[in-house]
């Protein structure tokens, strides 16, 4: 079994920690700052984990590491290369000169290549030291134009795998008398809809019964409303895929949470996995006793 190993080199402010937490989000093992004598008993032996998962692992290498020589570095990567079970890929991390000294000026952080110079000459030392990795990756990312979140996206779509790329989406129902569900991304009030709870026949039922289900769908705002919902949610969910985020929770809200918002949870949720996503249902309150006082009064009463 082949473990995919990413080193991780650059200029000192290019964003290495961001492409570091960003592989870490999407399921990498990340190291930083591994001094270089270790780094060949490191990866000696390298196991998949406890799971028997063969997740794969990213190091971040640079003018802070301890013993750090370039070409000490390339020659030790050579000799990993030559190993069958590793698969070595070398990313180079640039940025330009006046864009480096922007960052050190606004975070006021000293550069490590000049504790106690201009942080130009830090720069222009770093730049002359890490040349020979720079010529050597077989990536490159050049950082200049790019903001930490744009930095993390172009790293999702080079390193994502495709295992990991969808967002877990969860789709949700509540009842709005037992507070709102406070990791929602998303949520909609269907209280506008006509209350099945005011119905003697249909109070006892949920929102998963078709007489229920068609109660509210009858209601003259429900199609162009629940629809016009959908619409939006086909949008943004693959806009949320590209920015990185992990996990969507969608909540629908009625007053007990146990008839409308139910079968709005239920209608929406098979419309998205139509369109290929793979959602999980969750009723929060389907098994919560109804109330009169709770529900309020119907229209005409």
């Amino acid at each position: 079994m082949t473990m995919q190993v990413l080193l991780v080199v650059g200029m000192s402010g290019a964003g290495k920690s961001t492409v570091l937490k960003t592989l870490e989000d999407i399921g990498w093992e990340t190291v930083d700052n591994l001094p270089l004598t270790l780094l060949m008993r490191f990866l000696h032996g390298t196991q998949p984990d406890a799971g028997g998962e063969n997740r794969p692992l990213a190091l971040g290498f640079g003018s802070r590491t301890r013993d750090f020589d370039p070409d000490a570095f390339i020659t030790q990567v050579t000799a990993l290369r030559e190993r069958a079970d590793l698969d070595i890929g070398l990313l180079f991390l640039d940025c330009s000169s006046d864009e480096l000294a922007r960052r050190y000026a606004e975070t006021r952080r000293r550069h490590p290549m000049a504790e106690d110079r201009p942080v130009r000459d830090g720069i222009i030392a770093e730049r002359g030291l890490l040349a020979p990795l720079r010529r050597w990756a077989n990536r490159l990312i050049d950082t200049t134009d790019l903001k930490a979140n744009a930095l993390a996206q172009q790293v999702r779509a080079l390193f994502e795998r495709r295992a990991e790329a969808a967002t877990t989406l969860t789709i949700e129902s509540f009842g709005f008398s037992r507070g709102v569900p406070h990791e929602a991304d998303l949520m909609f009030d269907m209280r506008f809809l006509r209350n099945p709870h005011w119905e003697p026949s249909l109070r006892p039922r949920t929102g998963r019964d078709p007489a229920v289900a068609a109660y509210v769908a009858a209601d003259p705002a429900y199609e162009e409303a629940v629809s016009r919902i959908e619409e939006l949610l086909l949008l943004l969910l693959p806009r949320y895929r590209a920015e990185g985020k992990p996990y969507v929770t969608v909540a629908f809200g009625c007053t007990g949470g146990k008839h409308r918002s139910v079968h709005v949870t239920e209608r929406v949720a098979a419309r998205l996995r139509d369109a290929g996503f793979s959602p999980t249902i969750l009723h929060r309150d389907l098994a919560v006793a109804p109330q009169d006082t709770l529900e309020g009064r119907p229209q005409g009463q």
